[in-house]
């Protein structure tokens, strides 16, 4: 068993899109669909400061499939189409999907979509086959990050070791942050495992159990 996740440092996000287009490179989906979404957070009121510039602050919040502890996705499936696999993914077999969407109202975090060409709901899957098959050695997502910012492994074996590109590796290479700094998107009992660092601004939104109150913009 293991638990493969993405852990994303903020501070080296710049919301370039790189992320978005290699996945949509890799998995071809409908125009306007995305499984790799950029979230512009801001601009917010820095604490204490006068709320405007430059006394405010504004970061990219890449949100995706957070192949969670316990899918409520795969709960409400009818026909065992969505599933948790032994590495810790979540995965839609497209054989078995009627594309009813119970699981896109499931999850909170609006990262599913109907394919309404196939009728088969899609999302992210960490380039699960091309990674098992040897074709991949990282997430699309991830290899592609101009920025370092993504970095692939797995939860039980520490983030320090995830990997990025050019055989980086996290904690060799990005700088210092202590357990404070790193944060999940709201968990509202299904545990997601994407990770964030956030270390030099104030993170928003993280004891809300919604997306409501959370001050964001798509990144277009």
């Amino acid at each position: 068993m293991s638990r493969m996740a993405i852990v994303t440092d903020i501070d080296r996000c710049t919301g370039c899109l790189a992320c978005t287009v290699a996945c949509k490179v890799v998995h071809p989906m409908p125009i306007g669909k995305v499984r790799c979404r950029p979230l512009r957070v801001g601009p917010y009121p820095i604490e204490g400061g006068s709320g405007n510039w430059p006394d405010v602050d504004m970061y990219f919040l890449n949100v995706t499939c957070q192949h969670c502890e316990n899918p409520q996705c795969v709960e409400v499936c009818p026909t065992g189409a969505s599933v948790k696999l032994d590495d810790g993914t979540v995965q839609v077999h497209a054989d078995q999907c009627i594309g009813c969407q119970l699981c896109i109202q499931a999850c909170p975090y609006e990262v599913r979509y109907l394919n309404e060409e196939t009728n088969v709901v899609e999302k992210c899957t960490l380039c699960h086959d091309e990674i098992e098959s040897g074709e991949f050695e990282l997430p699309r997502c991830v290899s592609q990050c101009c920025g370092m910012a993504r970095w692939y492994g797995d939860l039980d074996e520490g983030i320090e070791s995830f990997k990025g590109p050019r055989g980086a590796t996290l904690g060799e290479y990005l700088q210092d942050f202590d357990e404070s700094q790193v944060y999940s998107l709201p968990d509202s009992g299904n545990g997601p495992t994407s990770l964030y660092i956030l270390r030099k601004q104030q993170w928003q939104g993280a004891d809300k159990t919604t997306w409501e109150g959370l001050d964001f913009k798509f990144v277009k």
